[in-house]
């Protein structure tokens, strides 16, 4: 660096300490820092009070938020999440040049309610892609110019029980785990009164006016510090069915291994995994699954309709078979062409035939609402035209979460919230939905049964928390019984792996704890394990990005 340049940097160096507030909604950072506001004015020391967006008056995050919680106002449609998340950076930026850097240069103290990484967290909480937030943040670090806070207080908050801002605070938690090899952060739990929170804050920060002097050589203790913040939930409190769950999902595992392998039968010594049919750990690896992304997605058109188009008239049947019976009749399956009548008339040829076009897999409902005598295939036909006529694959292609896009499934007749949940697990298998299957999960009625007998109490989960606790431990739960799992080439199982598994050790539990009770009153595994000739040429969504690793050595 030049000398002109050197002594430019040391003017532009702000005087004042920057102290951030970070946590999920509702932990009382606002009323935290006006408190500690007025504690410090009494102490002598200047401060300035700001919050991302922005929220002075005329100010571009006021516009901002309001475009963000009531978007129809301004006469616009909901922004996408990521336009969303670029929209709050926008309003970051114009805070931070018109009013945080121009206050910090003045000497003052500025109290910053959020910082960048609310947009980190809440743009992972709405599935927006690591690398899209990477992008978006860097712009918001480069307007600070270098600056960094003296502390960031990470604000937690044990009333906060819902899920979802157990979700938003486990984010956090990693975010600031990462970042404290840069910054001090310090857990700060807002379960008291604001007087006792306040008083915390203050003892950290000890004599601010000479703040800067004090910290000027930071020891190697306070430049890294782990944070352990602990999200304050009761855990569920398990069964002896929930050993033989991790149990069964690694023997389940490798069972799936070897066959891959082409090892010779037996592959399991476990009498009831030997003897009746279980799913595997992984979803996608079933042999349904695989031809549905190898030979029903990810062939044909990639236009929204189409792959929509194809993944649902698949999935509706759920059966191999009857997808080659349309394929081979009509010559090509396109939503183009298809026709209610026609694709009606084929099923209907092929059951007087004696062919059986539906799954075991799933029961199908038998109608829709609608009064008019139809047979079972074409209700379902009729709700597939139905949904291609309301544009839904274009709605689809538009959600902003795994969550939504569920939701739009889930508004449609006949499709519950079990139907509903694996038709878009199948969907964002391919290139109309693009989400982590991490974010969202809807349990089954198997699952909720799996539940029950692998957790005596939830504690303060539900039973969607309690799957997403599950795949959050699942490292520690199979180290600490000894198990070596192998994952998937490198994919850790996510959470609607988890959930099958729940169902399928609902299924073992039947004949290996048959005391344990479940939802439902079954006491027998109805499907006996049939091994079949044809070998399975695994290939799964190639975003995932675990295809060059998948070997049958």
């Amino acid at each position: 660096m030049s000398l002109n340049a050197t002594q430019s940097a040391i003017r532009e160096a702000p005087a004042g300490t920057l102290v951030v507030f970070e946590g999920a909604d509702g932990v009382g950072k606002s009323t935290v820092i006006r408190a500690l506001a007025n504690a410090l004015a009494n102490r002598g020391v200047t401060c300035m009070v700001s919050a991302f967006p922005g929220n002075h008056q005329g100010s571009l995050g006021q516009l901002v938020h309001r475009l963000h919680h009531d978007p129809a106002s301004l006469g616009v449609s909901a922004p996408t999440a990521a336009s969303l998340q670029a929209l709050h950076i926008a309003a970051h930026v114009d805070e931070i040049e018109s009013r945080i850097l121009p206050a910090l240069r003045a000497g003052k103290c500025v109290l910053l309610d959020r910082f960048w990484w609310s947009t980190w967290v809440y743009g992972r909480a709405a599935a927006i892609e690591p690398h899209v937030l990477r992008m978006l943040v860097r712009v918001e670090k480069a307007i600070w110019r270098g600056v960094r806070p003296e502390f960031v207080f990470l604000m937690t908050r044990a009333r906060l029980r819902s899920l979802e801002s157990a979700r938003i605070e486990r984010e956090y938690v990693h975010l600031a785990q990462r970042e404290s090899a840069r910054q001090r952060v310090v857990p700060l739990a807002n379960d008291g009164t604001v007087e006792q929170a306040c008083d915390a804050v203050v003892e950290t920060l000890g004599d601010l006016p000479g703040l800067r002097a004090q910290r000027s050589q930071p020891t190697a203790t306070n430049t890294r510090r782990q944070v352990d913040i602990h999200v304050p939930l009761r855990k569920p409190q398990p069964t002896r069915v929930f050993d033989s769950y991790w149990r069964f999902a690694a023997e389940r595992q490798e069972v799936f291994f070897r066959r891959v392998e082409n090892r010779p039968p037996p592959w399991t010594h476990d009498p009831v995994l030997g003897e009746h049919k279980f799913t595997n750990a992984y979803r996608a690896a079933d042999r349904v699954s695989q031809y549905l992304i190898r030979k029903v997605i990810y062939e044909g058109d990639a236009s929204p309709s189409e792959v929509f188009f194809r993944t649902l008239l698949f999935k509706l049947f759920n059966k191999v078979e009857t997808w080659e019976y349309l394929r081979a009749a009509t010559g090509t399956v396109t939503a183009r062409e298809f026709r209610v009548s026609r694709y009606a008339e084929l099923l209907s040829s092929a059951l007087g035939e004696g062919r059986k076009i539906y799954s075991g897999a799933y029961i199908m409902p038998t109608g829709t609402g609608d009064d008019r005598p139809r047979r079972k295939h074409e209700v379902h036909l009729r709700l597939l035209h139905d949904m291609l006529a309301d544009a839904l694959p274009e709605k689809l292609a538009e959600a902003s979460s795994l969550a939504a896009a569920f939701s739009m499934l889930r508004k449609r007749p006949g499709l519950g919230d079990f139907l509903a949940f694996q038709y878009t697990i199948d969907l964002n298998y391919g290139p109309l939905l693009n989400f982590d299957e991490d974010d969202y999960i809807v349990p089954g009625p198997g699952a909720r049964n799996g539940i029950r007998k692998c957790f005596s109490d939830l504690g303060d989960f539900d039973e969607a928390g309690a799957i997403r606790w599950v795949t959050d431990s699942q490292e520690h739960e199979f180290e600490k019984r000894s198990l070596g799992f192998r994952d998937l080439w490198g994919r850790r199982l996510h959470l609607i792996d988890c959930q099958n598994l729940f169902c399928e050790v609902d299924k073992y539990a039947r004949v290996v704890h048959p005391e344990a009770a479940g939802v439902s009153a079954r006491m027998r595994i109805k499907q006996k394990f049939r091994p079949t000739q044809q070998r399975v040429e695994y290939w799964f969504p190639p975003k995932w990005g675990i295809n060059d690793r998948v070997t049958t050595r």
